[in-house]
Protein backbone atom coordinates (compact mmCIF):
# COMPACT_ATOMS: atom_id res chain seq x y z
CA UNK A 1 0.00 0.00 0.00
CA UNK A 2 1.27 3.47 -0.92
CA UNK A 3 2.27 5.66 2.00
CA UNK A 4 0.14 8.81 2.22
CA UNK A 5 1.22 12.32 1.36
CA UNK A 6 0.97 14.20 4.67
CA UNK A 7 0.09 17.90 4.76
CA UNK A 8 0.49 20.06 7.85
CA UNK A 9 -2.56 22.34 8.03
CA UNK A 10 -3.29 25.25 10.36
CA UNK A 11 -5.91 27.27 8.49
CA UNK A 12 -3.45 29.88 7.20
CA UNK A 13 -3.41 30.99 3.58
CA UNK A 14 0.01 29.39 3.27
CA UNK A 15 -1.24 25.98 4.39
CA UNK A 16 -4.21 26.21 2.02
CA UNK A 17 -1.83 26.80 -0.90
CA UNK A 18 0.23 23.85 0.31
CA UNK A 19 -2.91 21.71 0.37
CA UNK A 20 -3.79 22.67 -3.21
CA UNK A 21 -0.26 21.77 -4.29
CA UNK A 22 -0.44 18.49 -2.38
CA UNK A 23 -3.74 17.50 -4.03
CA UNK A 24 -2.13 17.84 -7.46
CA UNK A 25 0.97 15.94 -6.33
CA UNK A 26 -1.07 13.13 -4.77
CA UNK A 27 -3.14 12.71 -7.93
CA UNK A 28 -0.03 12.74 -10.09
CA UNK A 29 1.55 9.93 -8.07
CA UNK A 30 -1.59 8.01 -7.08
CA UNK A 31 -1.21 8.71 -3.35
CA UNK A 32 -3.80 9.14 -0.58
CA UNK A 33 -3.79 12.49 1.22
CA UNK A 34 -3.59 12.89 5.00
CA UNK A 35 -4.26 16.27 6.59
CA UNK A 36 -2.72 16.80 10.03
CA UNK A 37 -3.31 19.65 12.47
CA UNK A 38 -1.07 19.70 15.54
CA UNK A 39 -1.04 22.14 18.46
CA UNK A 40 -0.66 22.31 22.23
CA UNK A 41 -4.03 23.90 22.96
CA UNK A 42 -4.90 21.24 25.54
CA UNK A 43 -2.14 22.47 27.87
CA UNK A 44 -4.01 25.72 28.33
CA UNK A 45 -7.64 24.79 27.89
CA UNK A 46 -8.29 21.23 29.03
CA UNK A 47 -8.68 22.04 32.73
CA UNK A 48 -10.97 25.01 32.06
CA UNK A 49 -13.07 22.91 29.68
CA UNK A 50 -13.47 20.14 32.24
CA UNK A 51 -14.65 22.64 34.83
CA UNK A 52 -17.22 24.16 32.45
CA UNK A 53 -18.33 20.88 30.88
CA UNK A 54 -17.71 22.27 27.39
CA UNK A 55 -15.40 21.09 24.65
CA UNK A 56 -12.14 23.07 24.56
CA UNK A 57 -12.31 25.88 22.01
CA UNK A 58 -8.86 24.90 20.72
CA UNK A 59 -10.12 21.43 19.88
CA UNK A 60 -13.16 22.82 18.12
CA UNK A 61 -10.98 25.20 16.10
CA UNK A 62 -8.55 22.41 15.12
CA UNK A 63 -11.38 20.12 14.03
CA UNK A 64 -12.96 22.92 12.01
CA UNK A 65 -9.63 23.66 10.33
CA UNK A 66 -9.03 20.09 9.16
CA UNK A 67 -12.67 19.67 8.11
CA UNK A 68 -12.64 22.87 6.04
CA UNK A 69 -9.28 21.99 4.49
CA UNK A 70 -10.49 18.49 3.62
CA UNK A 71 -13.56 19.96 1.94
CA UNK A 72 -11.33 22.29 -0.05
CA UNK A 73 -9.23 19.31 -1.17
CA UNK A 74 -12.34 17.31 -2.13
CA UNK A 75 -13.67 20.25 -4.10
CA UNK A 76 -10.39 20.29 -6.02
CA UNK A 77 -10.76 16.56 -6.77
CA UNK A 78 -13.61 14.35 -5.55
CA UNK A 79 -11.82 11.09 -6.35
CA UNK A 80 -8.89 11.68 -4.00
CA UNK A 81 -8.75 9.52 -0.86
CA UNK A 82 -8.46 11.92 2.12
CA UNK A 83 -8.06 11.34 5.85
CA UNK A 84 -7.70 13.88 8.66
CA UNK A 85 -6.16 13.94 12.12
CA UNK A 86 -5.98 16.39 15.02
CA UNK A 87 -2.92 15.82 17.21
CA UNK A 88 -2.46 17.29 20.69
CA UNK A 89 1.30 17.68 20.39
CA UNK A 90 4.00 20.13 19.47
CA UNK A 91 3.69 20.66 15.68
CA UNK A 92 7.33 19.82 14.92
CA UNK A 93 7.25 16.59 16.92
CA UNK A 94 3.86 15.58 15.49
CA UNK A 95 4.89 16.19 11.88
CA UNK A 96 8.20 14.40 12.27
CA UNK A 97 6.30 11.44 13.71
CA UNK A 98 3.78 11.56 10.86
CA UNK A 99 6.68 11.58 8.42
CA UNK A 100 7.80 8.16 9.61
CA UNK A 101 4.86 6.67 7.70
CA UNK A 102 4.57 9.13 4.83
CA UNK A 103 5.75 9.28 1.23
CA UNK A 104 6.50 12.96 1.90
CA UNK A 105 5.53 15.89 4.12
CA UNK A 106 4.08 19.06 2.59
CA UNK A 107 4.05 22.38 4.47
CA UNK A 108 3.30 26.00 3.72
CA UNK A 109 6.09 28.51 3.96
CA UNK A 110 4.45 30.41 6.85
CA UNK A 111 2.12 29.53 9.69
CA UNK A 112 -0.78 31.34 11.29
CA UNK A 113 0.03 34.84 12.49
CA UNK A 114 3.23 35.17 10.47
CA UNK A 115 3.60 38.09 8.09
CA UNK A 116 3.57 37.00 4.45
CA UNK A 117 6.77 37.07 2.38
CA UNK A 118 9.11 36.77 5.34
CA UNK A 119 11.59 33.93 5.85
CA UNK A 120 10.50 30.34 6.33
CA UNK A 121 8.71 29.73 9.63
CA UNK A 122 10.36 27.84 12.48
CA UNK A 123 8.12 24.75 12.15
CA UNK A 124 8.88 24.30 8.46
CA UNK A 125 12.59 24.81 8.98
CA UNK A 126 12.79 22.33 11.86
CA UNK A 127 10.81 19.67 10.00
CA UNK A 128 12.79 20.07 6.77
CA UNK A 129 16.05 19.81 8.70
CA UNK A 130 15.16 16.67 10.67
CA UNK A 131 12.57 14.57 8.81
CA UNK A 132 13.52 11.18 7.38
CA UNK A 133 11.17 11.50 4.42
CA UNK A 134 11.12 14.17 1.70
CA UNK A 135 9.77 17.53 2.87
CA UNK A 136 8.22 19.97 0.37
CA UNK A 137 7.88 23.60 1.39
CA UNK A 138 5.36 25.29 -0.90
CA UNK A 139 6.61 28.79 -1.65
CA UNK A 140 6.87 31.01 -4.73
CA UNK A 141 4.30 32.64 -6.99
CA UNK A 142 1.16 31.02 -8.38
CA UNK A 143 2.79 30.35 -11.75
CA UNK A 144 5.45 28.09 -10.23
CA UNK A 145 3.10 26.54 -7.66
CA UNK A 146 0.76 25.49 -10.47
CA UNK A 147 3.60 24.06 -12.59
CA UNK A 148 3.53 26.76 -15.25
CA UNK A 149 7.23 26.59 -16.20
CA UNK A 150 7.44 22.91 -17.14
CA UNK A 151 10.88 22.59 -15.53
CA UNK A 152 12.18 20.94 -12.36
CA UNK A 153 15.50 22.12 -10.93
CA UNK A 154 17.89 19.69 -9.22
CA UNK A 155 20.91 20.92 -7.30
CA UNK A 156 23.81 18.42 -7.44
CA UNK A 157 26.62 19.02 -4.96
CA UNK A 158 29.70 17.24 -3.64
CA UNK A 159 27.59 15.32 -1.12
CA UNK A 160 24.61 15.00 -3.40
CA UNK A 161 22.13 12.43 -2.14
CA UNK A 162 21.29 9.64 -4.60
CA UNK A 163 17.79 9.72 -3.07
CA UNK A 164 17.37 13.34 -4.21
CA UNK A 165 18.45 12.46 -7.75
CA UNK A 166 15.99 9.56 -7.90
CA UNK A 167 13.22 11.77 -6.47
CA UNK A 168 13.90 14.39 -9.15
CA UNK A 169 13.76 11.89 -12.01
CA UNK A 170 10.53 10.34 -10.74
CA UNK A 171 8.96 13.77 -10.39
CA UNK A 172 10.04 14.88 -13.87
CA UNK A 173 8.70 11.62 -15.29
CA UNK A 174 5.33 12.01 -13.52
CA UNK A 175 5.01 15.63 -14.67
CA UNK A 176 6.36 14.90 -18.16
CA UNK A 177 8.59 17.92 -17.89
CA UNK A 178 12.26 18.80 -18.30
CA UNK A 179 14.74 18.15 -15.50
CA UNK A 180 17.41 20.83 -15.16
CA UNK A 181 20.35 19.33 -13.27
CA UNK A 182 22.80 21.97 -12.06
CA UNK A 183 26.16 21.75 -10.37
CA UNK A 184 27.88 24.90 -9.18
CA UNK A 185 31.67 25.17 -9.15
CA UNK A 186 34.29 27.65 -8.04
CA UNK A 187 38.05 28.03 -8.45
CA UNK A 188 39.76 28.57 -5.08
CA UNK A 189 41.20 32.08 -4.90
CA UNK A 190 44.76 30.86 -4.23
CA UNK A 191 44.81 28.83 -7.43
CA UNK A 192 44.38 31.94 -9.54
CA UNK A 193 47.70 33.34 -8.28
CA UNK A 194 50.82 32.60 -10.27
CA UNK A 195 53.08 30.15 -8.43
CA UNK A 196 56.70 31.46 -8.19
CA UNK A 197 58.24 28.13 -9.24
CA UNK A 198 56.02 27.83 -12.31
CA UNK A 199 56.78 31.41 -13.30
CA UNK A 200 60.51 30.85 -12.87
CA UNK A 201 60.35 27.76 -15.08
CA UNK A 202 58.60 29.74 -17.77
CA UNK A 203 55.27 27.89 -17.38
CA UNK A 204 52.86 30.36 -15.78
CA UNK A 205 49.35 28.97 -15.39
CA UNK A 206 46.60 31.36 -16.34
CA UNK A 207 43.42 31.78 -14.30
CA UNK A 208 41.45 30.52 -17.29
CA UNK A 209 43.26 27.18 -17.13
CA UNK A 210 42.25 26.72 -13.50
CA UNK A 211 38.65 27.60 -14.37
CA UNK A 212 38.56 25.06 -17.20
CA UNK A 213 39.94 22.39 -14.92
CA UNK A 214 37.35 22.94 -12.19
CA UNK A 215 34.50 23.23 -14.68
CA UNK A 216 35.58 19.95 -16.30
CA UNK A 217 35.67 18.25 -12.89
CA UNK A 218 32.21 19.61 -12.07
CA UNK A 219 30.83 18.31 -15.37
CA UNK A 220 32.28 14.83 -14.76
CA UNK A 221 30.84 14.68 -11.23
CA UNK A 222 27.45 15.84 -12.50
CA UNK A 223 27.37 13.10 -15.13
CA UNK A 224 28.37 10.52 -12.54
CA UNK A 225 25.63 11.62 -10.12
CA UNK A 226 22.95 11.37 -12.82
CA UNK A 227 24.10 8.23 -14.64
CA UNK A 228 22.13 5.53 -12.80
CA UNK A 229 18.86 7.46 -12.53
CA UNK A 230 19.07 8.54 -16.20
CA UNK A 231 19.45 4.90 -17.20
CA UNK A 232 16.40 3.92 -15.12
CA UNK A 233 14.27 6.77 -16.51
CA UNK A 234 15.21 7.01 -20.20
CA UNK A 235 12.10 9.02 -21.08
CA UNK A 236 13.09 12.00 -18.92
CA UNK A 237 14.61 14.92 -20.79
CA UNK A 238 17.63 16.18 -18.83
CA UNK A 239 19.44 19.46 -19.32
CA UNK A 240 22.83 19.46 -17.59
CA UNK A 241 24.56 22.68 -16.56
CA UNK A 242 27.72 23.56 -14.66
CA UNK A 243 27.67 27.13 -13.37
CA UNK A 244 30.41 29.15 -11.72
CA UNK A 245 29.40 30.66 -8.40
CA UNK A 246 28.16 29.81 -4.88
CA UNK A 247 25.65 26.96 -5.13
CA UNK A 248 23.04 28.66 -2.95
CA UNK A 249 23.03 31.78 -5.15
CA UNK A 250 23.00 29.79 -8.38
CA UNK A 251 19.99 27.72 -7.28
CA UNK A 252 18.01 30.65 -5.86
CA UNK A 253 18.53 32.60 -9.08
CA UNK A 254 17.48 29.68 -11.29
CA UNK A 255 14.48 28.83 -9.10
CA UNK A 256 12.60 31.74 -10.70
CA UNK A 257 12.15 29.60 -13.84
CA UNK A 258 11.34 26.31 -12.08
CA UNK A 259 8.20 24.62 -10.71
CA UNK A 260 10.11 22.69 -8.04
CA UNK A 261 13.65 22.90 -6.67
CA UNK A 262 15.08 19.66 -5.26
CA UNK A 263 18.09 19.44 -2.95
CA UNK A 264 19.50 16.61 -0.89
CA UNK A 265 20.30 16.51 2.83
CA UNK A 266 22.36 14.08 4.88
CA UNK A 267 20.94 12.45 8.00
CA UNK A 268 23.43 11.31 10.65
CA UNK A 269 22.22 8.78 13.22
CA UNK A 270 22.10 10.12 16.77
CA UNK A 271 22.50 13.75 15.69
CA UNK A 272 19.70 15.81 17.21
CA UNK A 273 20.46 19.20 15.67
CA UNK A 274 19.38 20.63 12.33
CA UNK A 275 20.82 18.61 9.43
CA UNK A 276 20.28 20.83 6.44
CA UNK A 277 23.46 22.47 5.20
CA UNK A 278 24.11 25.99 3.96
CA UNK A 279 22.57 25.43 0.52
CA UNK A 280 19.40 23.78 1.85
CA UNK A 281 18.97 26.51 4.45
CA UNK A 282 19.35 29.26 1.83
CA UNK A 283 16.92 27.84 -0.73
CA UNK A 284 14.25 27.17 1.88
CA UNK A 285 14.32 30.84 2.80
CA UNK A 286 14.83 32.47 -0.59
CA UNK A 287 13.80 30.18 -3.49
CA UNK A 288 11.09 31.50 -5.81
CA UNK A 289 9.37 28.11 -6.23
CA UNK A 290 8.40 25.14 -4.02
CA UNK A 291 11.42 23.37 -2.51
CA UNK A 292 11.80 19.64 -1.84
CA UNK A 293 14.44 18.56 0.69
CA UNK A 294 15.19 14.87 0.18
CA UNK A 295 17.16 13.17 2.99
CA UNK A 296 19.84 10.56 2.44
CA UNK A 297 20.55 8.23 5.36
CA UNK A 298 24.21 8.13 6.42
Amino acid sequence: MELPLVVGVDGSDSSLRATDWAVDHALRHGLPLRLVNASLWERYEIAAAQDSGKRPSGQVLAENIVAATAERARYRNRDLKISTEVVREDPVHALLQAGEDASALVLGSHGRGEVADLLLGSVGLAVAARAHCPVIIVRGDDFSVHSGHGHILLGVGDRSAPAAVQFAFREAEARRCTLDAVRAWRTPALETLEHPLEAAAGHPRLAAEHDRLHESQASARLDEALREAAREHPGVRVRRATVEGPARKVLVRRSAAADLLIVGAQRRPGHLGLQLGVVGHAVLHHAECPVAVVPQPA
